[in-house]
């Protein structure tokens, strides 16, 4: 197993740049979004998402979080337009969430947190592979969505319904069918910048865009997601909680807003 990195005080994020040195770099992320100092840029274009045909594969523990896992050996699921020149492939999504509704996004908005954040993780298909993309500083786009506590949201609860088959780490299960338009808010107005994965090994390789516009989540939901468990199985039960990464200094970049 790669180096042993988590969420707890002896493994957690104050601790990875030992590890991973770029944990202090330029471009690391989450961000918080000052909304006062983001600027629109009128030159951003609107996001296109062509998620028609995605196939997913399964979905799965890893220990950090849960991957639902996507075919990304064709332009299937693609996202262009936005701040991106080129197409992107989706190749997976997973969450980030709290110990309690008040805290679990990694962006925060003017400081303020939401109870969950989902990523959508694509790759440019200029590089051939994401094993290649993420060596390159446009190599992946992912697409932040924010979880607020509210109405259930319909879309999810398919795949709440299946976490208690992958309840410990390196367990997955079948996950056919499912649909990332049922994940997504109404209108898609997004902020940007160029940041990092939050989780090792960090590189600083991803465009993001965060949606302005979060997507509803039910207490009853987010309880399902704090289920999961961190360990393996046999090990001493150690809940999935707070896998999140605090924000980041936001050093020498700005933020873009593609709305006034």
């Amino acid at each position: 197993m790669s180096h042993h990195w988590g969420y707890d005080k002896d493994n957690g994020p104050d601790r990875w740049y030992e590890t991973f040195p770029i944990a202090k770099g330029e471009r690391q992320s989450p961000v918080n979004i000052d909304t006062n100092a983001a600027k629109h840029d009128p030159a951003l274009q609107p996001l296109s998402l062509s998620y028609e045909e995605a196939t997913s594969r399964k979905i799965l523990n890893n220990g950090h979080s849960f991957n639902v896992e996507f075919d990304d050996s064709q332009d299937k699921a693609v996202l262009k337009g936005g701040p991106l020149t080129g197409t992107y492939r989706l190749i997976q999504f997973h969450f980030h969430w709290g110990s309690s509704d008040e805290q679990g996004s990694e962006h925060t908005v003017d400081k303020k947190k939401y109870a969950a954040e989902l990523h959508l993780v694509h790759w440019n298909t200029k590089y051939g592979d994401f094993g290649k993309a993420v060596q390159q500083p446009d190599g992946l786009a992912v697409l932040g969505i924010f979880l607020k506590i509210g109405s259930a949201k319909q879309g999810l609860q398919k795949i709440l319904d299946v976490l208690d088959s992958i309840k410990t780490k390196g367990k997955s299960a079948e996950f056919p069918n499912f649909d990332p338009r049922e994940l997504l808010p109404e209108r898609l107005d997004y902020w940007t910048y160029p940041g990092s994965l939050t989780t090792p090994p960090l590189l600083e390789c991803v465009t993001w865009i965060v949606l302005k516009e979060p997507i509803s989540v039910s207490s009853e939901q987010m309880l399902k997601f704090r289920k999961l468990n961190f360990n393996v199985e046999g090990e001493s039960e150690k809940a999935m909680v707070d896998n999140w990464r605090p924000a980041q200094p936001l050093k020498n970049r700005q933020i873009k807003a593609s709305f006034k």
